[in-house]
């Protein structure tokens, strides 16, 4: 009997809750998770991955559920410390047991280990179901060029913009800086070769999604596979985060027809669009297979009904 191979391309809360869903509708399948890491930052010292992070933490049965990022049950003394030191930056929020996991990670990165390596390491207390591969093993950061009232125009990391911001400063462009120069990780490529389905889940498009397709070589192999989108945008709104912020900054309508767009026919065969959005399945998307139903993953069944007929429509597709 064949087991089904699925690859997801994976950003932070969304990737990780769609994930959980996808476990549930398929059970029995090999999943690899290609993650995001244009999100990874330096903070004392330390190699911070919070999408990596978020979807072991989500799936392992560690995150704070409320949140949907961080860990459950956490403490900020060291944090505190670290204020009344007057060390900072204040805005970014590393609670205790998080920040355990960082040093793991800094101490292996720092021995020589490749970050593929020691995400497998961290999974293996996690034991999230899934294999968890970073897009690269080399560093990639998303930085973005704001327009600052004080200091003029600049170019400030993903993070800063995204947590001290919230977003409100205007972007005038994004750039995953060292994507040209990346390379794929060990077994991103095969993973992707074996699947019979590549899921995109609802993700930031530009700076989760966009920023995994940027390094050389993955984009060709995604786009030689059925690929099946979920799309972040309903009723021409986010379903959560800032994407149209991201979206506005790359010159993409915040609509789930114009993101459908941008991916474009040539990489994605077939896209979900919530029921607010049904006229876009009607009309169709050039050369894009569009379906609509509920996409709120307001609950397990939910959104294992939603990754569910992911997999049909790729399977119909494919």
């Amino acid at each position: 009997m064949h087991c089904m191979k699925i690859v997801t391309l994976a950003g932070g809360i969304g990737g990780a809750r769609f994930l959980r869903g996808l476990l549930r509708a398929e059970p029995e399948a090999e999943i690899t998770v290609i993650g995001n890491t244009g999100d990874d930052i330096s903070l004392f010292g330390l190699r911070v991955c919070p999408d990596l992070d978020t979807v072991m933490y989500t799936l392992g049965g560690g995150i704070n559920e409320e949140q949907g990022w961080g860990r459950a049950g956490e403490t900020f003394t060291v944090k505190e410390e670290l204020l009344a030191y007057g060390v900072g930056p204040s805005w970014f929020g590393l609670g205790d047991r998080d920040f355990a996991t960082h040093i793991v990670r800094t101490q292996m990165l720092e021995a020589g280990y490749p970050l593929s390596a020691v995400t497998a390491a961290l999974c293996d207390r996690w034991k999230p179901g899934v294999r968890l591969i970073p897009m690269t093993d080399d560093q990639v950061e998303t930085h973005v060029v704001v327009d600052d009232p004080e200091h003029g125009r600049r170019a400030i990391h993903f993070q800063e913009w995204w947590v001290r911001t919230r977003a409100a400063l205007p972007a005038v462009s994004i750039a995953a800086v060292g994507a040209d120069d990346a390379k794929p990780a060990p077994g991103v490529l095969e993973a992707v070769e074996e699947a019979d389905a590549v899921l995109f889940p609802p993700s930031n498009p530009v700076v989760s999604i966009g920023t995994i397709l940027a390094v050389p070589g993955i984009r060709e192999a995604v786009a030689a596979k059925t690929v099946v989108g979920v799309s972040p945008i309903i009723g021409d709104a986010p379903v959560r985060g800032m994407a149209d912020a991201c979206l506005t900054a790359i010159g993409v309508e915040t609509s789930a027809r114009a993101v459908a767009a941008h991916y474009g026919a040539g990489l994605l065969d077939g896209w979900l669009v919530d029921e607010a959005d049904a006229a876009v399945a009607a009309t169709g998307v050039d050369g894009i297979e569009v379906r609509s139903r509920p996409l709120l993953m307001s609950d397990p069944d939910a959104t294992a009904a939603i990754a569910r007929a992911a997999l049909d429509l790729a399977g119909e597709l494919s």
